[in-house]
């Protein structure tokens, strides 16, 4: 998208924040909580017949604290338990890419998107599809080997703020880990896709989701979740690996303390809040990011944002609200606190620090330091003793106007206090979207650089002085009535990956790209820095100096982290490629490339297959004559933004995951009443909005798209 388009759709973002909180969103009371899913039958496969199923090979400590030693396998999320994402493999390298070829793809059958990063065991790969449904495929020839439905609700969307996704699984023994957008964490067997238990991690009575993937340490596997807007209240929990017993939870932010601490850390924590925060859950919610140092026995958990977002509503006599946006260490065994580091004491900017976390040894004033390295959302790196958490340095990885710098020596911020937003809005950069979000980074030992997929954008914050949490409901406690601030309508939108020196705290180099959201990175003992971008590529670049060596268009925008390993000596790069995630369901039109299948795609040296050709451009049909009045488009433009913009796309512009509401058909307009109030489209993830919306509005929502419809309608 070109730079201009990209101006305008933030202006129209902007325009209609006021919209998108003027209504109410309670969601209503849960559905009645599934029962336990069952394996679904297998579908025909979409290669030639698979060869038999290989034997699981036990993955254990052991082997993931040695991975170095079988790089031709990724056996955890980030391949290490040090979440570096390098690769030894160097069979492919910047001398002989140009004869990189696909050598195998696999439809997901959907095309919403896809930010998993696939397991590599012993030549099958595992994968979370749409859905949840778990894929074993062959790692040499893409065939599918087995995949389990575990039945995810559908419905559960609506207390999702970002797409139906999930970032991966994990091994160990002889079981492949899952989570569910609903709440549950399953092992099945890695033989054939069997169900050996399942947990209800989540209180199902409460909004919560998981879209992060588990990690498995000690025996133990590690899952968190999500929902701070929702009015709930974080925690990590940690699951015996065999048997699927709750071995401890840590909670991220403090209950209510007439009901008790629950341990010395949430007594502790209690001391930096103020107010009655627990009406409103606190947030802080786990939602990504860990990693594991083996030596310290040490668990590194990144933590969310607030909710609501702003600290003078659930906090108002002040504090720094902990663990909120924070860096938490805590025993591998037992779950209990070891240190933490705040990145955004009193977060108020919905700032979270659950993006990627890496562990490295890095030359720091000459003497060898054990570090953990982080990009949060708030525009700053951090480099941390990762044995107690003392800060050692924090630069700027973007433009930031939150803070001046961060002071090395209480390793606070200093907030920039002209810019505190109150009733009126302040316009801020970075953005909720953050200077990175969730796309993994990686970490070259070879270069000493940190590869940062990274966006600069902006958002007009505001507080509501009338705000009331509304259960099952999105929270953030913006002011309806604010006015955008002054430059709203002429703050850049940027999108670049870039090379940062974790050292000297600089940027070495930077690729210029067309837009924000491009994808997860990797990189390799080849000299290779590998990533998916927003517009339909999957792009190659030197890892020392950026130059770009190859490119091939895949018809999608591919926002999850590559892989490689390699079957039968033969290396491969791997990807998820699917165009999807918050940004892309919220704000649409960031890419050219839509409605497309969501696929995983793997490459080697002379590959000869080849994808289909992209799915042809959506032709709009004449849109129904609109008979409404303009305080009745008012109304439903605003209802449409309470209820429907965070998945179809505010000002009715789809990201092209799901269907863009200006295109429906004639006899999907017959059908709206049944498709809204009846929820009969259900089972394809569109629920009913019987319980909060009457007649009258969704007449309202209906006579808004049709006006936005025959506005596209009459530009093109």
């Amino acid at each position: 998208m070109k730079p201009g388009n990209l101006s305008q759709l933030c202006r129209a973002l902007l325009v209609i924040q006021a919209m998108l909180f003027a209504v109410a969103c309670d969601r209503g009371e849960p559905p009645a909580v599934q029962a336990t899913a069952k394996a679904a039958p297998a579908s025909p496969p979409q290669q030639p017949a698979p060869p038999p199923v290989k034997p699981a090979v036990q993955v254990d400590a052991a082997r993931i604290a040695a991975a170095d030693s079988e790089p031709q396998n990724w056996l955890t999320h980030g391949r290490t338990y040090d979440e570096q994402r390098f690769s030894p493999l160097n069979q492919i390298n910047d001398k002989n890419v140009n004869g990189l070829g696909l050598a195998w793809y696999f439809n997901l059958g959907t095309s919403r998107g896809s930010e998993a990063t696939p397991l590599v065991v012993d030549g099958v790969m595992y994968l979370p599809g749409h859905w949840n449904v778990i894929f074993a495929l062959d790692a040499k020839s893409g065939a599918e080997l087995w995949r389990y439905d575990p039945k995810t609700r559908r419905d559960w969307t609506r207390y999702s703020c970002c797409d139906a996704i999930n970032r991966g699984v994990a091994a160990w023994g002889g079981n492949i880990y899952a989570a569910t957008l609903d709440g549950r964490l399953l092992a099945l067997k890695a033989t054939d896709g069997s169900l050996v238990w399942e947990v209800q991690t989540t209180d199902p009575n409460l909004p919560y989701s998981i879209t992060g993937a588990p990690r498995v340490v000690n025996g133990k596997v590690i899952i968190g979740n999500s929902g701070a807007e929702f009015g709930i209240r974080g925690y990590v929990t940690a699951y015996d690996a065999e048997s699927g017993k709750q071995a401890w939870r840590f909670y991220t932010v403090p209950g209510d303390p007439a009901k008790g601490f629950e341990s010395a850390a949430m007594e502790m924590a209690a001391k930096t809040w103020s107010g009655q925060w627990w009406k409103y859950g606190g947030g802080g919610t786990a939602w990504d990011s860990f990693a594991f140092d083996p030596e310290l026995n040490l668990l590194y958990i990144g933590t969310g944002n607030g909710g609501p977002w702003s600290r003078d509503i659930r906090s108002p006599g002040g504090g720094d609200n902990l663990f909120l946006a924070s860096i938490v260490a805590v025993d591998a065994d037992t779950g209990e606190y070891r240190w933490h580091y705040q990145t955004v004491p009193g977060e108020n900017w919905d700032f979270t620090a659950a993006q990627h976390l890496i562990l490295a040894q890095l030359d720091i004033d000459g003497q060898p330091r054990k570090v953990l390295m982080q990009a949060p959302k708030n525009g700053f790196f951090y480099v941390l003793d990762r044995k107690d958490g003392k800060l050692l340095s924090a630069g700027t990885i973007v433009p930031v106007n939150w803070a001046s710098h961060v002071d090395l020596e209480t390793g606070r911020p200093v907030e920039i206090k002209e810019n505190l937003y109150t009733e009126q809005a302040k316009l801020i950069t970075p953005g909720p979207n953050g200077a990175h979000d969730w796309q993994p980074m990686s970490f070259s030992p070879m270069t000493g650089l940190v590869y940062i997929p990274t966006h600069e954008m902006f958002w007009s914050y505001s507080r509501d002085p009338d705000f009331k949490l509304q259960p099952w409901s999105w929270n953030i406690g913006h002011n309806p009535a604010a006015e955008a601030p002054p430059g709203a309508d002429t703050a850049p939108i940027k999108g670049y990956l870039q090379a940062w020196d974790p050292v000297s705290q600089k940027q070495m180099w930077k690729v210029e790209q067309g837009g924000p959201w491009n994808g997860g990175v990797l990189s390799t003992a080849g000299n290779l820095l590998v990533q998916g971008d927003a517009d339909g590529r999957f792009v190659i670049y030197r890892a020392d100096t950026g130059a770009k060596l190859w490119e091939m268009p895949i018809h999608t925008g591919a926002v999850a982290g590559p892989v490689t390993y390699s079957v039968d000596g033969e290396q491969y790069i791997a990807i998820a490629a699917g165009w999807g995630g918050a940004l892309v369901l919220m704000g649409g039109g960031f890419a050219n490339v839509h409605h497309t299948e969501t696929r995983v795609l793997a490459f080697k040296l002379g590959g000869k297959a080849s994808l289909p050709p992209p799915a042809a451009a959506l032709v709009m049909p004449r849109p129904p004559e609109l008979k409404a009045l303009p305080l009745t488009l008012e109304q439903g433009a605003a209802l449409y933004g309470a209820r429907c913009g965070n998945c179809h796309g505010f000002n009715v512009i789809s990201g092209g995951t799901i269907p863009d509401l200006r295109y429906m058909t004639a006899e999907t307009h017959g059908m709206f009443d049944d498709i809204v109030l009846g929820g009969s489209r259900a089972g394809n993830g569109m629920p009913g909005f019987a319980n909060v919306l009457t007649e009258f509005d969704v007449n309202a929502v209906h006579a808004y798209i049709i006006s936005r419809a025959r506005e596209t309608y009459k530009s093109d």
